[in-house]
């Protein structure tokens, strides 16, 4: 189904002897699709990661230190089978440390960036059939393998013929997180501090 509405300003003409009119009014449209079918997200344990406490002796000075590989059961679960993708958010917009279109973990004093996390997608299965994780960096126009998770891209599953998002009903992955910790050197670490990732998933219908 499409929405349209249009809008057109009144015109008011004032008569002028030998002139040029300019155009008066403009058009909007606003178009979309409403699609009859929903898809649910999920996480397992909550979507919640703990990776306890790190001693910062432990830590590199100055490289960054990555922690141990974390692991969630991601799935998105459609009424009926439903051509989608997540599109990704960091909530901690601006605290990444190494600025490769990963997640930020946080800052210290508000200015000294924590690190950085790096999210992928490993096997995932769409209704039962082994698939491949592709990415679109321009809104769902063109597609490529990746089972990168970034904040400026939309991550979709394909089968193993073509690099174009199929319709699922249920799809499941691993998620696998990836934490580091920026250089030591480069932190205050005269206190406790927090490691406080945050990324939003959100089911984008194609």
């Amino acid at each position: 189904m499409r929405i349209t509405f249009t809008t057109l300003t009144g015109a008011l003409l004032l008569t002028v002897s030998g002139g040029t009119f300019a155009a008066s009014s403009v058009d909007l449209s606003v178009k979309g699709m409403i699609t009859p079918s929903a898809c649910t997200p999920g996480l397992s344990n909550g979507g919640l990661v703990d990776i306890g406490k790190l001693s910062a002796k432990d830590l590199n000075v100055d490289r960054m230190t990555r922690i141990k590989e974390q692991k969630l059961q991601l799935s998105v679960t459609c009424d009926a089978p439903t051509v989608m993708a997540l599109e990704s958010k960091d909530n901690r917009p601006g605290s990444e440390y190494d600025n490769r279109g990963n997640f930020g973990l946080g800052l210290i004093n508000g200015t000294q960036k924590l690190g950085s996390m790096e999210l992928s997608l490993v096997s995932p299965v769409a209704d039962g059939v082994p698939v491949r994780a592709i990415e679109s960096l321009d809104q769902g126009a063109s597609w490529a393998g990746n089972s990168w998770l970034m904040p400026n891209n939309l991550l979709s599953v394909a089968n193993t013929t073509a690099a174009a998002p199929i319709a699922v009903q249920l799809m499941t992955a691993d998620l696998r997180i990836s934490g580091l910790i920026a250089p030591t050197n480069t932190l205050t670490l005269d206190n406790e501090v927090a490691i406080d990732g945050s990324v939003t998933l959100t089911v984008k219908y194609l």
